[in-house]
C-alpha cells in the first residue's frame, strides 16, 4: 500500500469528523459564492433596472411620476390590471431618456436633437426621445432601492453564515488532523517498544526521535493545512465552474482548461521535489543524531579538544541540508507565483477575447452584471489554485516523510505481552548454544552450562570474549541461531520476551536513570511495586546510608541519566530497582565497576543474603569479587574454556589463574 493511501486510512479514523467538516465547508462556499450572482442582480435588475419598459397605470402604489402620470414596470403588473401607455427608459453616453413606445430593436444609440438613433448593423431607426432631469429620473431610481437593500441584507446574512461555518469546518479539519498525528504518534512510539534491541544497534538515536517528532509534524501540516487547503479549494472550484457554466457555458468550457495544465505541473512539480525533500528529510536525522551523539559526548569532545572537528562534520550535513533547501525554494519560487500569473493573464486575455467578440456581435448584447460576475469568479477562481500550487511543497514534504514514518512501522517487530507466568525457579540451561550479531560470525560458539537455583554463576574472560552476549541471550534482547536455552526446563522462545523478563532482573555496568525521583527510578511507575518495598530494597543495598543526607531524601530529583549524581549513588539506585521486582534471576553486567571499594562493600554484604533462592549470574572483571561464586565460567572467543569453583580453578593454573594472579599483582603494585 502506497504513503498516500496509508496517510487516508489514518485519516479515515476520524471521518465522521472530516465528513461534518467537509458538510460546513460545502455550505461556507456556497454562501460565499452566491455573492457575485446577488450583485449580478442588483446591477442588471435594480442599477440598470430602469432600462426596462414602463406602462402607465392609474394606481400610485409601488409607481414613479412623470409628466404628471403614473408609471409602473411591467414586471410588476399583476396579471388583471390594465395597461396603459408604454414608454422606455434608455441610457445614452451618461443621459438617461425616454421613449414613447416600444423600440423594434436594440443596438448602438447616439441622440441629437430630441431625436434618439438606434443603429444594429444595416438597421436603423429614430425614436423621439425627452432627457430625464435628475429630479425624474430619482422618481424612477427610488422603486429600486428596497429590492437593493433586501438583496444587500441577504448578502450580509450569507456572509455571516459563510463565515460561522467556515470557522467550524477550519476547527473540525484541525481538530481531526490533531487527533489523527496524535494516533500516529502513538503508534509510532507504541512500534518502537516492538523492535528488537537489533534495530537500535544499527540506527542513532537522533534518527529514530527524528521519525517520531520532526516527520509527523511535517505529516500535521498535511491534514492541518495542505487536505483543508485541498479539500476547500476543489470546493471551491467546482463551485466557481458551476457559476460560470450557469452564466456562460462557452466560457465556462474555455476556463476547464486550467484544470490539465494544474494537473501537469503538479506531476511535474512532484518529480523534482520529491527528490529534494527525501535528501532534506535524511539530512534533517542525520543532523538530530549528530545533535544527539554530541551532546551525549561533549564531555569526551571538550576533553580531547573536537570541538572544531565536530562543528565541521555538523556543519557539513548543515550545509547540504541548505543547498537543497534553497533548490526546493528556488523551485517553488520560480513556479508557484509565477504559474498562476501566467494562468491568470491566460484566462483574462481569453475572457477579453470571447467578451469582446460577443460584443461585436450584433446577435448578441452583453449585461454589465454577467460581465461584473465573470470578472469577480475567476478572480476567485485563482484563490484555490495558487492555494493548491502553494501547498505542494507542504504536501511532498509530508508524503515524504510518511514514507519515511511508515518505513519505520513496516519493520518486523513483536507485540508487547502482557501475560504474566508463575515465579521462575532459578534452573538455566545453555544447551550448545551458538550466536553471532551478523550471519555467520559467531561470537558464541557451543555453549553449554547449567545453573542450578539458588546458585551464583560468575562469567569471567577478556574484552570480547562473549561474556555480555550470553546475558543478551538469557534475557532474550537477541535469540541464538544454534541449541536452545531453557528456564526450568521450557525453551524461552515458547515465552513471550516480556513474560520472561517479569522474574528477571539485570545491573549494567553503566546503569540508567530516568527523569524523576529516585524513588521512581527504582520503580519505574510500576503499580506492583509499592513505596515500602521501594524503601526496602534501596536499604537493603545500603543505599539509606548514602543518600540520607539529600534534602528531600528518595524524592530527590533526578534528571536525564542522572548526571547529578555519583557513579555509585547510580549504581544503588540501579541495584535497588533490579531487587524491588524480587528476580528469580539476577543478572550483575560488571554492576561494581564503577563503584567504590566502601560502597562495593556495602552491597557485597546485601547480596549474602539477597542471593539465597535467588539465581545470580555476575560479570566481573576484579576476580576477588566473585570468590564465592558457586561455578564460573571462563571465556575465551566465544567458548567456555574453563569452569568450576574458584578453588578448583586456582588448582588448575589455567587462564582463570592467571588472570586472578595478574590482578593480584597489579593491585599489590599499586598497594
Amino acid at each position: 500500500m502506497n504513503t498516500g493511501r496509508r496517510l487516508m486510512q489514518y485519516a479515515l479514523n476520524y471521518k465522521k469528523i472530516i465528513v461534518a467538516a467537509l458538510f460546513m465547508l460545502t455550505i461556507s462556499v456556497v454562501t460565499d459564492l452566491a455573492g457575485p450572482f446577488i450583485a449580478k442582480n442588483i446591477i442588471d435588475q435594480h442599477i440598470l433596472g430602469i432600462e426596462s419598459v414602463w406602462y402607465e397605470t392609474s394606481s400610485e402604489k409601488n409607481t414613479a411620476e412623470y409628466n404628471g402620470q403614473f408609471y409602473k414596470k411591467e414586471k410588476n403588473f399583476p396579471n388583471d390590471e390594465q395597461k396603459g401607455k408604454e414608454l422606455r427608459i434608455l441610457q445614452v453616453d451618461a443621459r438617461f431618456v425616454i421613449v414613447e413606445g416600444n423600440l423594434e430593436f436594440d443596438g448602438k444609440r447616439t441622440l441629437k436633437d430630441g431625436v434618439l438613433t438606434v443603429q444594429k448593423g444595416t438597421k436603423r431607426a429614430e425614436y423621439n426621445a425627452q432627457v430625464l432631469t435628475t429630479k425624474e429620473l430619482m422618481a424612477f431610481y427610488k422603486l429600486e432601492i428596497p429590492g437593493i437593500i433586501k438583496l444587500l441584507i441577504i448578502y450580509f446574512g450569507l456572509l455571516v453564515i459563510s463565515a460561522i461555518f467556515q470557522y467550524g469546518q477550519r476547527f473540525l479539519l484541525q481538530n481531526s488532523a490533531n487527533r489523527i498525528i496524535q494516533k500516529m504518534r502513538e503508534d509510532v512510539f507504541g512500534q518502537i517498544q516492538r523492535l528488537p534491541i537489533q534495530y537500535f544497534d544499527n540506527l542513532p538515536a537522533g534518527k529514530v526521535v527524528a521519525r517520531i517528532t520532526n516527520d509527523t509534524e511535517a505529516i500535521r501540516e498535511l491534514y492541518v493545512t495542505v487536505l483543508a487547503q485541498f479539500f476547500t479549494s476543489a470546493i471551491y472550484i467546482t463551485g466557481i465552474y458551476a457559476a460560470l457554466f450557469i452564466l456562460d457555458v462557452k466560457l465556462a468550457a474555455i476556463c476547464l482548461i486550467l484544470l490539465p495544465i494544474l494537473y501537469g505541473w503538479m506531476l511535474v512539480y512532484r518529480k523534482f521535489a520529491s527528490k529534494y525533500n527525501h535528501v532534506i528529510r535524511s539530512r534533517i536525522s542525520d543532523i538530530n543524531a549528530t545533535i544527539n551523539e554530541s551532546i551525549g559526548g561533549m564531555s569526551i569532545i571538550q576533553a580531547f579538544r573536537r570541538e572544531k572537528e565536530t562543528e565541521k562534520e555538523f556543519e557539513k550535513l548543515n550545509t547540504e541540508h541548505f543547498t537543497y533547501q534553497n533548490k526546493l525554494l528556488s523551485l517553488n519560487a520560480l513556479t508557484s507565483h509565477n504559474l498562476v500569473g501566467v494562468l491568470r493573464n491566460l484566462v483574462f486575455v481569453a475572457f477579453i477575447w470571447y467578451f469582446g467578440a460577443q460584443a461585436l456581435s450584433p446577435a448578441s448584447v452583453i449585461s454589465l452584471g454577467v460581465l461584473y460576475a465573470f470578472v469577480d469568479y475567476i478572480n476567485r477562481l485563482f484563490q484555490p489554485v495558487q492555494g493548491i500550487v502553494n501547498q505542494l511543497a507542504n504536501l511532498e514534504t509530508a508524503l515524504v516523510a510518511g514514507e519515511r514514518v511508515f518505513k519505520l512501522m513496516d519493520e518486523p517487530g513483536e507485540n508487547v505481552s502482557t501475560q504474566r507466568i508463575d515465579r521462575f525457579k532459578g534452573n538455566v540451561t545453555f544447551d550448545h548454544v551458538s550466536f553471532g550479531y551478523k550471519d555467520g560470525e559467531y561470537v558464541l560458539k557451543d555453549i553449554h552450562f547449567e545453573a542450578k537455583q539458588g546458585q551464583t554463576v560468575a562469567l569471567v574472560g577478556h574484552t570480547g570474549s562473549g561474556k555480555s552476549s550470553i546475558m543478551n541471550l538469557l534475557f532474550r534482547f537477541y535469540d541464538c541461531q544454534k541449541g536452545k536455552i531453557l528456564i526450568d526446563g521450557k525453551d524461552i522462545v515458547s515465552i513471550p520476551r516480556q513474560t520472561i523478563r517479569n522474574h528477571m532482573g539485570i545491573v549494567l555496568q553503566d546503569p540508567y536513570l530516568f527523569t524523576g525521583t529516585i524513588a521512581s527510578n527504582v520503580s519505574l511507575s510500576d503499580p506492583w511495586i509499592t513505596r515500602d518495598m521501594v524503601e526496602k530494597a534501596l536499604k537493603d543495598v545500603g543505599a539509606d546510608k548514602v543518600f540520607k543526607n539529600l534534602e528531600n531524601g528518595y524524592d530527590e530529583p533526578v534528571i536525564e541519566k542522572g548526571s547529578t549524581l555519583s557513579s555509585g549513588q547510580r549504581q544503588l539506585i540501579s541495584f535497588a530497582r533490579a531487587l524491588a521486582f524480587n528476580p528469580a534471576i539476577l543478572i550483575l553486567d560488571e554492576a561494581t565497576s564503577s563503584i567504590d571499594t566502601e560502597t562495593e562493600a556495602v552491597i557485597q554484604d546485601a547480596m549474602d543474603v539477597l542471593k539465597k533462592g535467588r539465581t545470580t549470574f555476575i560479570i566481573a572483571h576484579r576476580l576477588s569479587t566473585i570468590r564465592n561464586a558457586d561455578q564460573i565460567l571462563v571465556l575465551d572467543r566465544g567458548k567456555i574454556v574453563e569452569r568450576g569453583s574458584h578453588e578448583e580453578l586456582m588448582v588448575l593454573g589455567g587462564k582463570y589463574f592467571q588472570m586472578y594472579e595478574l590482578q593480584k599483582g597489579s593491585a599489590g603494585i599499586a598497594g
